[in-house]
């Protein structure tokens, strides 16, 4: 019985769609809620507001790397940035 299950998922396509989803829907937001408390914890009990922005401001722009590498519009930007220089 249980070789026949075995034959039967060997013969199918192996897909990764519903893992990468099941990522994007899930660790993205928990990881950011990390951050989030983290950055509130660090900076916010000791008056360092200062310091709390300026982490604030890595993260929005990680978080702008991570939505391009998510999206695929990576490529556009590169060539918008590339027609920069040559243009």
């Amino acid at each position: 019985m249980t070789m026949m299950t075995l034959v039967q998922l060997a013969q199918g396509e192996i897909k990764t769609h519903s893992v990468q989803q099941w990522i994007l829907d899930n660790i993205i937001p928990l990881v950011l809620l990390a951050v989030a408390l983290l950055l509130l914890w660090l900076g916010g009990g000791k008056g360092d507001n200062a310091g709390v922005m300026r982490r604030l401001a890595g993260v929005v722009i990680a978080l702008a790397v991570i939505g391009l590498a998510v999206s695929g519009l990576g490529v556009n930007v590169g060539e918008w940035i590339a027609h920069l220089f040559t243009t």
